[in-house]
């Protein structure tokens, strides 16, 4: 007889403001084995600044919590705080009240962080013994106020496709590099996965969502679509990666050893352009150019680890009901475009997983 899903959500209170926690041994420690019988663990986190990497990275990481420390400071030092973003201009937000402004955070960073180091909302992890299931938290403590996290932990042994198919997304703008929120009601396409949700009858499962095949120089994550972040920062981010680091100083360009070396081959670079980028920017000799990114890169791709897929769990609970798709507050679907797609149309291909 097979056992059925189990679900567990913890609450979580940052040490400080990046933090990362085993909520694998955070589980154990205060449920006991409960998940020892189950093949597949899938972690969901309800925040845009929180969250998962996907367990092939932890693996090649060692699982080391230090190592993912050093992997995640890569990125912070990419987009440091306090670094001129439009979204940490708090009196251009429109959509807050004077209250809200105060109490605020700055943490553009933290988002761009977030998206650019390529942590999910949704991951699933194959289960083993004593294995730990990071949680990563780059913005857990601001002006000594510390955050109220949540993460659902839902284990699982069997799992069913049940349906897929495709849907298709206008993505035509005046700007090659552009942000979609697939939350929009006017593309239809939550209204689209509840429907098969309901169809299915789905109480525990998976929505995977990603780019057709065919697409390129496109990207998914899970994000806070705030105006000034994405239709701002984060172009600005795609288009100048060392925008940020430049203005912030030339330390880690400088000082190339200091990253840690374990490391290295994962902080990958598109090296022409970040040639052009530093020559032009920061003003080095090529030949200091060149060590620097024989250093930083190996091999040399872009920096930036955007995904083609992103998952949305799906599960019941008293408060939601059957087949309710799980999401925090601030979090959206958002589609990323770093040139115009042909016909103005973005394929996105959409699998429905049924847990049992």
């Amino acid at each position: 007889m097979s056992i059925r899903p189990a679900q567990i959500t913890l609450g979580l209170t940052p040490r400080s403001r990046f933090d990362i926690v085993d909520v694998a041994a955070k589980i154990s420690h205060e449920y006991g084995d409960v998940f020892k019988d189950y093949r597949k663990i899938t972690c969901c986190s309800f925040h845009t600044t929180a969250g998962y990497l996907e367990q092939q990275l932890c693996t090649k990481l060692h699982y080391s919590e230090n190592r993912l420390k050093q992997f995640i400071r890569i990125y912070q030092k990419l987009f440091p705080p306090n670094a001129g973003y439009l979204h940490d201009s708090t009196e251009l937000r429109e959509e807050l009240s004077e209250s809200e402004k105060e109490r605020e955070s700055v943490n553009a960073d933290s988002h761009l962080t977030f998206m650019s180091a390529g942590l999910k909302n949704c991951v699933t992890y194959v289960n083993g013994p004593k294995l730990p299931i990071y949680f990563i938290d780059l913005d857990g403590v601001y002006k000594h106020h510390r955050r109220n996290r949540r993460t659902t932990i839902l284990a699982y042994n069997n799992e069913e496709i049940v349906y897929h198919g495709r849907f298709f997304i206008p993505a035509a703008g005046e700007h090659p590099i552009n942000a979609f929120n697939l939350k929009d009601p006017r593309y239809g396409l939550f209204l689209h996965l509840k429907d098969l949700v309901d169809s299915y009858g789905i109480d525990k499962g998976l929505i995977d969502i990603g780019l057709a095949q065919e697409e390129r120089h496109a990207a998914l994550t899970v994000n806070e679509y705030e105006t000034l972040l994405i239709r701002n920062d984060l172009p600005r981010a795609l288009s100048n990666p060392l925008r940020y680091i430049v203005r912030r100083g030339k330390k880690l360009l400088q000082n190339p050893a200091s990253i840690p070396g374990k490391t290295r081959s994962y902080a990958t670079y598109d090296i022409i352009h970040l040639y052009n980028e530093l020559t032009k920017n920061v003003q080095l000799r090529p030949s200091v150019v060149e060590k620097v990114l024989s250093r930083l890169s190996t091999p040399i791709s872009r920096i930036f680890r955007l995904k083609r897929h992103i998952t949305l769990l799906v599960s019941n609970n008293a408060d939601t009901g059957a087949g309710h798709i799980v999401q925090g507050t601030y979090q959206s679907p958002i589609l990323l475009q770093r040139q115009m797609a042909d016909k103005g149309v973005r394929c996105l291909e959409i699998t429905l997983r049924n847990f049992g």
